[in-house]
């Protein structure tokens, strides 16, 4: 009888290991697909790529690493400011409500963001009078390199304020009771407490903060307002959509690539990492006495990151009231991009929650058999499989498979399969997050239990494994559903009059300057967005109480 338990035991495991290999080779191939058909185009045409290695494809990078750098540091002075203001006052009215508003950018799609910036400060803005007074000349809006800077900071500013405040609020409570004996000011404070542990963060977030700006995309296609302000990513969409450019495409992906893996790469020698968890723990209650002139101080630096926070949300907000939505709601075009962007966005989030939880499971079955102390190579690649495609950009998978796929017909007809897969990718890393601390604390707790008792199969997944991840799941399919609903990367190269999602609609009402019907859209596309990630996120503070 123990030598069948074995026996199925063993070819559960199997099982289990199997289906991450399924979910890897799934990876694997969508990279792997894309390289080939970069590669292929190299190989046809080497010569014309070669030479779209010329001045313009140096600008673009110098532009590239310009705006990502600027915007890095224009994100991390005031967070620094602000996070440390926050820690400096752990209780007071409305520091929850100021946290989570931090975390609504997260939530916002990057478009609709973008659009919140020009309605705050574009040309015909709610503050063009005042900073056409100010300047004392017709104010003329904030494409180009501004644009991108200050849509840059909204996303990226409230993301690194929570990120080393998370870190402030790490510090032992005794060291600040120690502190408050020994009478130190906010200098010394700063100095002795505050500093180390911001100094031990800080190359991380600037780290996470400068990949998402160098692999932005909609951000600046939407500001950039002209080809001096041109990232790599937003010269691969021209190339490939406008110009039809293969051998320019082929040269600026190939230059994308090896930017990233080069910051990567420098990154990782500096000891710094492009993921982190934004989760705060409960601010503990500490000693500390700021003084009226320290607290009036933190009090205005607070504010003016609320206000900067808050403006462009209010912004959408306001412009898309007055939008005729009713006309929206009625147009077929718009009920159509709704409904493909609805089927399209839960086809991904199941794709990203099944493949996800392949390989929790099969990191989790290989973790238990193996006798060697050292993880081998199946086990990393479960692991951190799965992370790879957060240095790979969507679009610069979407032009490799955008110049493969025209070998076999038109390439606009793979639309929905690309957007599926590439967006389920892209959520993969987020969706581990969720799933796995939920499966490996079971699996700690049960697989012994379920072995001696021959549980298994769906009787297992029914009792066991169900009731402890059917929150997990619920968190990691909102937020892979949130993300695939915003994106824009893959479906700017693929869409086309028969395939459109909101996001695709709304560049589209952009472009051809109906504003009013795109600050519409902004609106219900953000709200439903935003919906999903309170979901989300009410969803994972259940499960982890």
């Amino acid at each position: 009888m123990a030598v069948g338990h074995e026996q199925v035991t063993r070819k559960i495991g199997r099982g289990r290991i199997w289906a991450g290999i399924a979910a890897l080779s799934f990876l694997a191939l969508l990279i792997g697909g894309a390289f080939a058909g970069l590669l292929a185009e190299a190989t046809g045409s080497w010569r014309a790529a070669v030479d779209a290695f010329d001045f313009y494809l140096l600008r673009v990078m110098r532009f590239t690493l310009l705006q990502a750098s600027l915007s890095t540091l224009l994100s991390l002075i005031p967070a620094l400011f602000v996070a440390r203001a926050l820690a400096r006052h752990p209780r007071f009215m409305g520091r929850g409500l100021i946290l989570s508003l931090f975390a609504v950018p997260l939530a916002l799609p990057a478009i609709v963001a973008a659009l919140g910036v020009l309605a705050l400060y574009g040309r015909a803005g709610f503050l063009a009078p005042f900073l056409s007074l100010v300047g004392n000349r017709h104010w003329e809006g904030i494409y180009g390199l501004t644009g991108i800077l200050v849509a840059h900071v909204f996303f990226n500013m409230p993301l690194a304020t929570r990120l080393l405040l998370a870190a402030l609020e790490s510090v032992p409570t005794n060291y600040w009771r120690l502190g408050a004996q020994l009478d130190m000011g906010p200098v010394a404070s700063f100095r002795f407490i505050e500093w180390p542990v911001l100094r031990t963060a800080l190359p991380q977030v600037a780290a996470l903060v400068f990949m998402l700006c160098v692999t932005s995309f909609t951000i600046v296609l939407t500001l950039g307002g002209g080809p001096r302000a041109t990232t790599l990513e937003v010269a691969i969409y021209q190339a490939l959509r406008f110009d039809f450019d293969l051998a320019r495409a082929l040269a600026l992906t190939i230059a994308q690539i090896g930017l990233t893996l080069l910051v990567v790469f420098i990154l990782a020698r500096l000891g710094a990492s492009i993921s982190a968890d934004t989760n705060l723990p409960t601010a503990p209650r500490r000693a500390i006495f700021a003084s009226r002139a320290e607290t009036a101080i933190n009090t205005l630096m607070i504010l003016l990151a609320l206000l900067f926070v808050a403006g462009p949300m209010v912004a959408t907000l306001l412009a898309g009231m007055e939008a005729d939505l009713a006309r929206l709601a009625a147009d077929p075009s718009v009920r159509n991009a709704t409904l493909t962007s609805l089927l399209l966005a839960t086809l991904s989030a199941l794709l990203s929650v099944a493949l996800s939880l392949s390989l929790v499971v099969a990191r989790r079955q290989l973790e238990l058999s193996r006798r060697a102390q050292t993880p081998g190579l199946l086990e990393i690649m479960s692991d951190a499989g799965a992370s790879f495609v957060l240095i790979i950009p969507p679009v610069v998978i979407g032009a490799g498979w955008f110049i493969l796929l025209r070998h076999f017909g038109n390439v606009f007809t793979f639309a929905p399969i690309m957007v599926v897969t590439v967006n389920a990718a892209m959520a993969m890393p987020f969706a581990i997050r969720a799933l796995r601390p939920a499966h490996d604390a079971a699996s700690a707790r049960h697989e012994k239990l379920c072995r001696s008792l021959g549980i298994r199969g769906v009787a297992r997944l029914r009792l066991v494994d169900w009731p402890v991840l059917r929150r997990p799941m619920a968190v990691a399919f909102a937020f892979a559903m949130a993300l695939s609903l915003g994106d824009l990367g893959v479906i700017a190269l693929f869409g086309s009059e028969s395939v459109q999602t909101l996001p695709y609609l709304l560049l589209q009402r952009m472009g051809s300057y109906r504003t009013d019907d795109a600050a519409g859209l902004a609106l219900f596309l953000g709200l439903l967005c935003l919906l999903l990630m309170l979901v989300a996120g009410r969803l994972s503070r259940e499960a982890r109480s």
